[in-house]
C-alpha cells in the first residue's frame, strides 16, 4: 500500500495518491490531471475512483478531467448533487481498492456533503483519515461558506453539525490514525491551521482547541466562529464549477497559449478589455511596466490573490511573464478558475521595452530611506496587510487599509497627496500600489521588504505586539 500527499504550496492544499496492488484512488485532485495520470502508469495502475471530500471553494478540483480521461468513477458523500455522473456513496459505505477498503464517512459541518476518507489496511485496521476541510491540523473547517449557497445554513447552524461530526464521527476513531486533511496554513478554508500537514488523531485530540474533550457545543460553536473574516468573493464561484462542471483544463491551455507581438497584444488590450496580469517579480515590475498593468507576482500565493483581486472568474486576460512560464501562469489560473487567458506577450516585457511602447513604472524606497523621508516631512503611510496582522502590531503613524477590502471598500484617499504603501514583505503592496495605479492614483510610494524591514530598522515606533486571535 502506498499513500502519497501531493502538496501544493500556492493553495496550501494536499491532494493524495493511493495505490493498493495495481489499483489507485486520487483525494481532492487539483485541475492539471496529468501528474496523477502519469504516476498510476510508471506504477503499472489503474485509477478506480476519484473521492471529493465536498464541494471545494478555493479551487477547481481536476476531477472531472481525470474521471473523463481515466475512466474513474468520481465518488461523494451524502447530500452531494453534482450536475454530472458521480456515485453518491451512503454514510458508512466501503470501496475496494485492491487488497485495502476505504470507508465514506459523512461529516457535514463545514458544508452539508463534506465527507472524509477512512483507509482500512487489508486486515481491517484503520490507518488513515483523508479529512477534506473538515479537520486541519491545529483546526477545523471554518462553517460559514455553505450559506453562501444555501442562505438557511447559517455559520451557527453547521458548526453545531461540525461539532456533532468531530465529537460522533472522527474522535471515536483510533488514537494512531494518521490525518491527512485538505489544506494547511495559508488557506482561507480555516483560521489557525498548523504549517505540519499530517499528525496522529492522538496528538490532534492533545492540542487542537476544537477537539477539548471538556468543550460544549455552545463553546465549539462561539470559538470556531470567532475571528471569521468574510470568504474571498471567487469562492462561492469555485463552488458552482465544482458542482455544475467546467471546460477541460487542455482548452484552457490551448487558449492561453497564443503569443502576441507588442503591437498585437496592444491591439488585442484595446479590443477586448482584457486584463493586464505582469507576475513578474514585485520590484521588477516596479521599475518598469505597460501602463494599466497589474502585478500578482507568480512566485508567491498567486493563485488566492488573483481570486481575491479579479472578481469576474470570466474576465480575459492578457499575461506578461518570466519568459518559459506562460503555460505555469495559465494552469495556476486555471486552479481557480479563471479559464479565460486569451494570449501572452511574446518575448516578456523586454519585447515591449525593444518596441518602444510606452512604459510606466511605480517608485520605490528602502525603510532607511523612509526614515530620512519623515525625518523632513510629515508622511502617508498605508499599511495594506489584514486587520488581524496591524492589530497585532503596526507602526503608529500608518493607517491600515488591507488589500483584501479595495474591490469593496476603495480608501478613501487623497489624489494630491503621497503615500507610503507596504505590507508584510513587499508582495501585497505591489499588488494594492498597481491596482490603485490603474485606477487613476499616481503618487504611491512602494516600501521595499515591507513592515519587516520598517521593524529590523529600527528607524520607527512600532505598537506593542498582541497575539492574533485569527491567521485570516
Amino acid at each position: 500500500m502506498t499513500i502519497e500527499q501531493i502538496y501544493t504550496g500556492c493553495l496550501a492544499q494536499g491532494a493524495y495518491y493511493i495505490q493498493s496492488g495495481n489499483e489507485a484512488v486520487v483525494i481532492d485532485p487539483l485541475r492539471e490531471v496529468a501528474p496523477y495520470i502519469q504516476k498510476a502508469a510508471r506504477n503499472n495502475a489503474t485509477i478506480k475512483y476519484v473521492l471529493e471530500t465536498h464541494f471545494h471553494a478555493d479551487f477547481v478540483s481536476g476531477h472531472l478531467d481525470l474521471a473523463k480521461k481515466t475512466g474513474a468513477t468520481i465518488v461523494y458523500g451524502p447530500l452531494a448533487q453534482p450536475a454530472f455522473d458521480a456515485h453518491i456513496a451512503k454514510d458508512g459505505e466501503t470501496l475496494k481498492v485492491g487488497k485495502i477498503t476505504i470507508e465514506v464517512i459523512h461529516t457535514p459541518g463545514h458544508t452539508m456533503e463534506s465527507s472524509c476518507y477512512l483507509l482500512k489496511n487489508e486486515k481491517g485496521k484503520p490507518v488513515a483519515l483523508f479529512s477534506g476541510d473538515t479537520l486541519f491540523i491545529g483546526d477545523v473547517g471554518r462553517p460559514d461558506l455553505a450559506q453562501k449557497i444555501k442562505a438557511e445554513l447559517t455559520q451557527e447552524v453547521l458548526a453545531a453539525h461540525l461539532f456533532n461530526s468531530l465529537r460522533n464521527k472522527i474522535m471515536t476513531l483510533p488514537d494512531d490514525v494518521v490525518i491527512y486533511p485538505a489544506h494547511g496554513a495559508g488557506s482561507a478554508c480555516g483560521k489557525n491551521m498548523s504549517k505540519e500537514t499530517t499528525d496522529t488523531l492522538g496528538h490532534q485530540k492533545q492540542t487542537n482547541y476544537a477537539l477539548r474533550a471538556d468543550m460544549t457545543k455552545e463553546e465549539f460553536i462561539k470559538e470556531v466562529t470567532t475571528g471569521l473574516t468574510t470568504p474571498p468573493s471567487y469562492f462561492p464561484l469555485n463552488v458552482m464549477m465544482n458542482i455544475k462542471g467546467y471546460e477541460s483544463i487542455d482548452k484552457v491551455l490551448e487558449r492561453g497559449q497564443h503569443a502576441f507581438s507588442p503591437d498585437a497584444f496592444e491591439v488585442a488590450a484595446n479590443e477586448t478589455g482584457a486584463l493586464i496580469l505582469d507576475t513578474r517579480d514585485a520590484q521588477v515590475f516596479a521599475k518598469g511596466f505597460i501602463p494599466n498593468a497589474i502585478n500578482i507576482g507568480i512566485d508567491g500565493n498567486f493563485a488566492p490573490w488573483v481570486g481575491a483581486m479579479i472578481p469576474d472568474i470570466r474576465q480575459e486576460i492578457l499575461l506578461i511573464t518570466d519568459e518559459g512560464r506562460e503555460e505555469e501562469v495559465i494552469t495556476r489560473l486555471a486552479r481557480v478558475g479563471y479559464d479565460f487567458t486569451i494570449g501572452y506577450l511574446k518575448g516578456g516585457f523586454a519585447s515591449w521595452k525593444k518596441a518602444g511602447k510606452e512604459i510606466d513604472s511605480i517608485r520605490s524606497v528602502s525603510a532607511d530611506e523612509l526614515a530620512d523621508i519623515q525625518k523632513k516631512e510629515e508622511v502617508n503611510i498605508l499599511d495594506v496587510r489584514k486587520k488581524s496582522e496591524y492589530d497585532s502590531e503596526h507602526l503608529l503613524n500608518a493607517e491600515n487599509t488591507p488589500l483584501d477590502d479595495i474591490n469593496d471598500h476603495m480608501p478613501m484617499l487623497d489624489r494630491n497627496k503621497t503615500y507610503y504603501v507596504h505590507c508584510a514583505g513587499g508582495y501585497r503592496s505591489m499588488i494594492f500600489n498597481s491596482t490603485l495605479k490603474a485606477r487613476g492614483y499616481d503618487n504611491l510610494v512602494d516600501i521595499k521588504g515591507g513592515f519587516k524591514a520598517i521593524k529590523d530598522s529600527g528607524n520607527f515606533k512600532i505598537s506593542d505586539y498582541v497575539c492574533p486571535t485569527t491567521l485570516l
